[in-house]
This record gives structure tokens, C-alpha cells and sequence, in this order.
């Protein structure tokens, strides 16, 4: 049984969400493809804080810079991008001799005295290769204070896809729930944290959330790919100033830290490799993949292996999110090789939204459980279905439907996360255990006294429990996301 104090804030909290879904559904305007993806102001219980590209100590201890991207401009899909400071695990020297966050390198650095370490510095930063500036003069546009990576920016990071929660009708990828849980999982697994905000219901029904999702792992892989061809012609180019193809569509944070420079190996290949037999080895990008060429002693001869390289991907759905995330995985499953270099190791679905016609215990017996009760979700249900559509059995809803995407026994490994007192936790336990029948890793945590949105809602995100299972979660993510036993390193 939850303290008193949440037991009350539940009855305020469904109050105020069931008026205003009713509302939403009684001004429910016609289909957009635009859409909106956040409310006004008003809708969140605390103002959603401004991105901030910096390390500095206005983002609170936590040492993780934000930024917002519109990555489309005919809808409304906006991201939220979560950095941990690159030098931040780095060993004392190393962080006392990287390079402090850089101004905007469109523009030439502050004059130093010659020879001095400043000016060293600055020789090593890097501007954009599209263009050169020398002949501006640093006063002729603001400085730009957050962090922008330099051609040597050190640590690769994997790829976290975050989706919120809010009922498809509210929420936002920058509320200030939202803003600190992806501070929190972008510290505990040392990953780049992408939180995706999609379009909202009614505005946009199915299946625009959904296809957003796909979307954002596609722009992803795009961007690996645009930043290893950039690459492969500067190099290509040498010094001469050659435009970089693509450089003005490429994510710098993303370019210079998501993980295409990894290379992943076969297990069976890595532990038959000996360390004494390798030569040499070398990257080669390509716009379209990028692989790694190592060269072995294999008996008496010289052999090349080429390993293609992968950045591994997590998906992460908290809530109605964990539905899209969910969808994004079978999407990912089906698109095989045209998502490269993109790789979904594993997703965590956080108390899903599943729901389906044949009612289960738990929806039988806490179907008026704490903040999300059934009659609540029904009505959230009604408003993203589109209309003439509305069943529990829908393929958004409910993920055991025959003939729904991919076999279950190709999807990424899955940590389903469930509260005991959550209405809807049955069917996402019985989902988890359909796909640990075709042998998918997909455990199960179940917390004792916790409601739907124990971990991410605003006023539950400080208590022990939440950071509990925030570190439960790192912990399991970094099988999939470590680099021990997959990879050669050189």
C-alpha cells in the first residue's frame, strides 16, 4: 500500500487527467498530419526546462548536456538529445588535458599569445568542413556556450531511444519529469539518450506516434551514415577544404559519440582470434556502411576480415511508450539491413499500456488502481484509435494478437518492468513470458507497493524506489550495450 500522500495526489491526478481527456475528446479537431507534440504549459505540473548544450553546473550534478532537435520539418516530432559528459569517466589526467566546451566552430577561437597552451588548443579545434571562416572576425556573432565535440572528442557511447508516457494524449519528451528521468538513465548507462516526442492524440491518431518512433531510429541511421561519408571525403580531400557531403545535415553530438567507430564481433570469432596473430588493423567508411578491415595470421597465411560496424541501439517505452518502443522493435526486425549501421540490441518496456478483450486478474482486481485506472485508459484508448476502430484486441493495444509483425522469436532481448499495483501488469508479465518460451532473454521486476509510473511520475522520481529500479534497468542494459567479449579493441 502506497504512503497516504500519494494515495491522495492518485485521486487529484486522475481527477485532473480524466477532465482532461474529456475535454480533448469534446474539442477533438480533425486528423493532422502536422499534429502537436506537448501541450500548453498549463498541462504539466511543473514548466518544462529549457534545453541546455552545456556541462556546466546549471545542469545540476548530474553532468549532462541537452539539446532540441526538429529533425522533420512537415510534422511536429520534436527530440530532446541527453549527453553525459564525454570526459566525465575519463581518468584524472585525461580529463585534465581535454579541451574545455568549445565555443560554436563556425567561427574562429579568441586570440592567444603564440606558443602559449591555449593557442595549442585552439589549433586543434575543429571547424565545419563545409565552409571556411577565416576571414571572420569573432565579433561579428554571438558565441556560441555550449558544448560542440572536436575532431578528437574521445568516448564512443551507445544509442538510448527513450518514449514517454502521458496516455498518447499528453506528456512531452521535455516535461520535467521526463527531462530528469532521461538525466538519470543517461548517467547510470553512460549513453546518449534520444527522447522522442511524438505526436499527440486526437490531433493524431494512430498510427502517427507509432510511425514517429520508426522515424526517429531511421534519422539515426541516417546521420551514422551522412558522418562516415563526411569523413571518408574529407579524408579523401585531405587538407584542401573540400565541402563534407552532408556536413550540414549532420548531428555533431550524435557524429562525434554515437557508435559507428565500434566493431562488433562475432563471440565465436572473437574468443578464435588470437591476440599474437593480429597484424594490423583499419576502418573504412562508406555512405552507406562503415566495417573495419583486420588483418590475421591464420596458420601461415595472411587473411583480411572485414567486420561491419553497428551502433547498438536500445529502445526504452515508459508507459503508453513502452507500446511504441514495442512497435518500433518489430518495425526494426522487419527492416533488417536497410536500418543500417543501426542495431536494436534490447528494449525495456516500463509497465506497458497493454490491454486486450479477455480481461486478466489484475485488471479484474485493481481495475481502480492508483493514477491510471481502467476507465481512464479506455477513454485515452478511444482517443488515438482512429474512429470506427476502437477495440482492445488492436495490434497497438494488444501485443499477443495472431499475425502481429515479426515471430516473437526474433525480437531483441526485453526487460518488462511492472508495478504490483498496476491494473495492467498481467498482460505484460504474460508477454514476457510468450517470448522467453522462443528463447528471447526477456526477465521480469516486479516492485512491491508500487503504482504505474512509480519511476518516472514527477512526484514519485526521488524516492528510493525509483532510483532503485532506474539502476535495476542500467544494470541489465549494460549486458547488451558493453563492449566486453564483442569486441576487439585496437
Amino acid at each position: 500500500m502506497p504512503p497516504v500522500a500519494i494515495q491522495l495526489y492518485s485521486l487529484l491526478f486522475k481527477l485532473i487527467l480524466r477532465r482532461r481527456l474529456s475535454s480533448l475528446s469534446a474539442s477533438a479537431a480533425s486528423s493532422s498530419s502536422f499534429g502537436v507534440s506537448s501541450r500548453a504549459a498549463a498541462d504539466h505540473h511543473h514548466p518544462s526546462p529549457p534545453s541546455n548544450p552545456s556541462f556546466s553546473s546549471a545542469t545540476g550534478a548530474d553532468a549532462v548536456a541537452t539539446k532540441d532537435l526538429h529533425p522533420d520539418p512537415l510534422s511536429s516530432l520534436h527530440l530532446r538529445l541527453f549527453l553525459p559528459n564525454p570526459h566525465h569517466s575519463a581518468t584524472p589526467a585525461a580529463a585534465a588535458n581535454a579541451p574545455p566546451p568549445l565555443r560554436r566552430n563556425s567561427f574562429p577561437q579568441p586570440a592567444h599569445d603564440a606558443g602559449s597552451p591555449a593557442a595549442a588548443v585552439g589549433q586543434e579545434l575543429s571547424r565545419r568542413a563545409s565552409a571556411s571562416f577565416s576571414g571572420v572576425s569573432p565579433s561579428a556573432a554571438p558565441c556560441y556556450g555550449g558544448y560542440l565535440p572536436t575532431a578528437r572528442s574521445g568516448r564512443r557511447l551507445p544509442v538510448i531511444v527513450q518514449f514517454h508516457g502521458g496516455a498518447f494524449a499528453t506528456g512531452a519528451a521535455d516535461s520535467a519529469a521526463n527531462d530528469a528521468f532521461c538525466r538519470r538513465v543517461a548517467r547510470l548507462c553512460d549513453a546518449i539518450v534520444v527522447a522522442v516526442g511524438y505526436r499527440l492524440a486526437p490531433e493524431s491518431r494512430y498510427p502517427a506516434a507509432f510511425e514517429d518512433g520508426f522515424t526517429v531510429l531511421k534519422w539515426i541511421a541516417k546521420q551514422a551514415n551522412l558522418a562516415a561519408c563526411g569523413r571518408t571525403m574529407a579524408r579523401g580531400a585531405g587538407s584542401g577544404g573540400a565541402d563534407s557531403f552532408g556536413a550540414a545535415l549532420v548531428e555533431p553530438w550524435l557524429a562525434a559519440h554515437a557508435d559507428p567507430s565500434r566493431s562488433i564481433l562475432d563471440r565465436s570469432l572473437y574468443f578464435a582470434v588470437d591476440r599474437n596473430h593480429l597484424i594490423d588493423a583499419f576502418s573504412v567508411d562508406g555512405g552507406s556502411m562503415s566495417c573495419t578491415v583486420v588483418i590475421l595470421i591464420i596458420g601461415e597465411k595472411k587473411q583480411h576480415k572485414i567486420f561491419k560496424m553497428e551502433i547498438r541501439c536500445v529502445l526504452l517505452g515508459v508507459s503508453c511508450g513502452a507500446n511504441i518502443a514495442d512497435y518500433v522493435a518489430r518495425k526494426a526486425v522487419e527492416a533488417g539491413k536497410l536500418l543500417d549501421p543501426i542495431k536494436v540490441v534490447a528494449q525495456v518496456l516500463m509497465y506497458p499500456f497493454f490491454m486486450g478483450t479477455n480481461p486478466t486478474q489484475s485488471e479484474l482486481k485493481l481495475a481502480n488502481s492508483y493514477f491510471y485506472d481502467k476507465s481512464t485508459c479506455l477513454l485515452a484508448w478511444k482517443l488515438f484509435l482512429p474512429e470506427g476502430e476502437f477495440s482492445l484486441d488492436h495490434p497497438a493495444a494488444n501485443p499477443l494478437v495472431p499475425g502481429k509483425g515479426p515471430p516473437l522469436k526474433l525480437m531483441p532481448p526485453t526487460l518488462t518492468v511492472v508495478a504490483e499495483l498496476d491494473w495492467m501488469k498481467d498482460r505484460a508479465i504474460a508477454y514476457s513470458e510468450e517470448l522467453r518460451k522462443v528463447n528471447v532473454d526477456a526477465p521480469v521486476l516486479e516492485y512491491k507497493d508500487a503504482v504505474h509510473e512509480f519511476a518516472t511520475l514527477d512526484v514519485l522520481l526521488k524516492t528510493p524506489l525509483a532510483q532503485a529500479c532506474a539502476e535495476d534497468i542500467a544494470i541489465w542494459v549494460k549486458k547488451y550495450i558493453s563492449l566486453r567479449g564483442h569486441e576487439l579493441s585496437y
